[in-house]
């Protein structure tokens, strides 16, 4: 009898206790995620909170059926929203498979499309109608995320609101990844109401993961058409590779996998040590290669002309590798001197650059123009994988103007305050026909009269003459600087510039005069220009057809008077070459 109330009383206190045992483990939300959803398409809610076990199932309350539920841990768990269920805005429930509960008010809210009110004679107030981006999937290259580990990571995004939503830009927030290549900033574009973009973004995990789960926070601004700005802000959910083990798989979207890891040599700059550059010219090419792969490039060959490796090219890996070929390039323009158009360039690391140089001629034959160059680097990863990258590059060739300025006949003696006249001439020496601008002479001390004249179109061996008058104001050595404009064939204004010398004498004569007179007891005397006579009708028609010829159509200049008692004859004046 006593065993016997004893067990009675035994089991009311446990029943009693145990209420308060449960409502210790009694589950709580947090977070739900995302908070706004599209009733067109299916979607996963992500609820964070506490005390959440592995039987526990969730609800939208108004909804009226259970949601699919998967525990992902005591911390998580995710949801799948079907489509079509009706907009508005509902609490989400939590229930444990002891009954115990836990809600979130106003966690989520289910937008559609509304529907257009029939026509009526009262006009309808205009609908507001918005941009709205929601996330449709995601998923990382790697199913379980390991600490220190380089990754893919992959989004979409859709429209699913009433109107376009333009300037999308998405920002990875730093967090248990850090973002790769783009700096953690992705430009979308822009998205019509309904429609989808997908979008990659490389990661690598921190070290020290911990837990079953790792975040990421991707942030997202747009506007619309009237640019209004909106933000939202998604937090996505991975497995790390320690969850591997747990009683439950995560349910997340399958993995998209993702590129290989690869070098990728780029030339970022290249010059040469002479310019410009003309045929028959020869010239060191210099180049600077990066590595702006993510892996490292190991035993880099350089081929001018373009080449390949046997087995593989363009980049696919071979691991078999082969033999280079370099000798199917074109080098009619641009031809290699001192080295084969093979060069070894050793490794290059993820990141690093390096020079390559290239000794080169330009054919004689080569006109002026842009040409393209191509080259191939070939080189193998770490793996042992082999590559080949083309690429081009452009050298401009010019044809400037090959002339000689100088004197048609011997200049004579040239005196201080007299007009003296400059016979210049200018020669075609090239191989081509070229047409010139103006021809002008100057120099300091003097001054000029009919110094500037256009020369126009000189064949090969072809020529013009410019008769110059020139007044010198001081005796002594005067440079003649010859300027001569034409336009290149890149039509670029240019000038060519030649000096010529000449020496001019004082104007004065000794103290004895001229022979016959002139000096006068002794005294000095001024040498007085001859005075020209002037000119028939016939002298005038020579003298035009020699200019017609080119031969020269200055009158001639009148012999200066010599002095008696000069000491040996005058020298002749030779002009220095161009």
């Amino acid at each position: 009898m006593n065993k016997a109330f004893r067990l009675v009383t035994l089991l009311l206190t446990f029943f009693t206790l145990l209420p308060t045992r449960l409502a210790f483990a009694a589950p709580g939300i947090t977070k739900v995620q995302p908070g706004t959803l599209s009733n067109l398409n299916p979607a996963t809610l992500t609820v964070e909170g506490t005390g959440f076990d592995l039987g526990a199932v969730v609800i939208l309350e108004g909804y009226g059926a259970l949601l699919t539920a998967q525990p992902i841990s005591g911390t998580v768990l995710t949801a799948a929203v079907p489509p079509g269920i009706a907009p508005g805005v509902y609490t989400v429930k939590v229930i444990n498979s002891d009954s115990s509960f836990a809600t979130l008010a106003n966690a989520v809210t289910i937008i559609g499309v509304t529907a257009t009110p029939a026509a009526t004679d009262t006009p309808a107030p205009t609908a507001f109608a918005r941009p709205l981006l929601v996330v449709q999937s995601y998923g990382a290259s790697s199913a379980a995320i390991a600490s220190n580990e380089n990754l893919d990571f992959e989004m979409t995004f859709r429209n699913a609101g009433q109107a376009t939503a333009t300037n999308i830009v998405a920002t990875f927030v730093g967090g248990d990844f850090v973002a790769r290549a783009t700096g953690g900033l992705i430009a979308v574009g822009n998205l019509n109401p309904g429609e989808s973009a997908r979008f990659f973004q490389p990661l690598t995990s921190n070290s020290g993961l911990s837990g079953n789960l790792v975040k990421l926070e991707v942030r997202v601004s747009y506007t619309d058409a009237n640019g209004t700005p909106y933000t939202d802000s998604f937090t996505l959910t991975f497995p790390t590779a320690q969850s591997q083990s747990s009683p439950a798989a995560t349910r997340t979207p399958t993995p998209t996998p993702g590129p290989r890891q690869r070098p990728q040599l780029l030339i970022t700059n290249y010059s040469a040590d002479v310019s410009p550059l003309q045929p028959g010219l020869r010239f060191v090419l210099s180049l600077e290669i990066q590595n702006v792969g993510s892996a490292n490039a190991k035993r880099v060959t350089m081929i001018l002309g373009g080449g390949s490796v046997s087995g593989g090219s363009g980049g696919t890996p071979d691991p078999g590798g082969g033999g280079v070929s370099g000798s199917g390039g074109d080098f009619s323009n641009f031809a290699p001197l001192d080295s084969s158009n093979v060069q070894s360039l050793g490794d290059l690391a993820a990141g690093g650059t390096l020079s390559g140089k290239q000794t080169l001629v330009v054919n004689a034959s080569t006109k002026a123009g842009a040409y393209p160059v191509k080259f191939s680097f070939v080189y193998v990863d770490e793996a042992g994988n082999t590559y080949s990258d083309d690429q081009a590059i452009t050298l401009l060739v010019y044809q400037p103007p090959q002339v000689e300025i100088n004197f048609y006949r011997e200049v004579g003696q040239l005196f201080v305050g007299q007009p003296n006249l400059l016979p210049l001439q200018v020669v075609n020496l090239g191989r081509t026909t070229t047409v010139f601008s103006n021809m002008k002479v100057t120099a300091e001390g003097a001054t000029f009269s009919n110094n500037l004249s256009l020369v126009g179109t000189l064949d090969p061996g072809g020529y013009f003459t410019l008769d110059a008058t020139m007044l010198p104001d001081q005796p002594g050595p005067h440079e003649l600087v010859i300027t001569i404009n034409y336009t290149d064939d890149f039509n670029q204004p240019q000038t060519i510039t030649g000096t010529l010398t000449v020496e001019v004498l004082e104007n004065t004569v000794p103290d004895g005069g001229f022979p016959g007179g002139g000096g006068g007891g002794g005294g000095g005397g001024v040498i007085e220009p001859p005075v020209l006579e002037p000119e028939t009708t016939t002298e005038v028609v020579v003298r035009f057809i020699k200019g017609f010829f080119g031969l020269g159509s200055a009158r001639p200049t009148p012999i200066m008077p010599i002095p008696f008692n000069a000491p040996g004859e005058q020298p002749v004046i030779k002009p220095s070459g161009f």
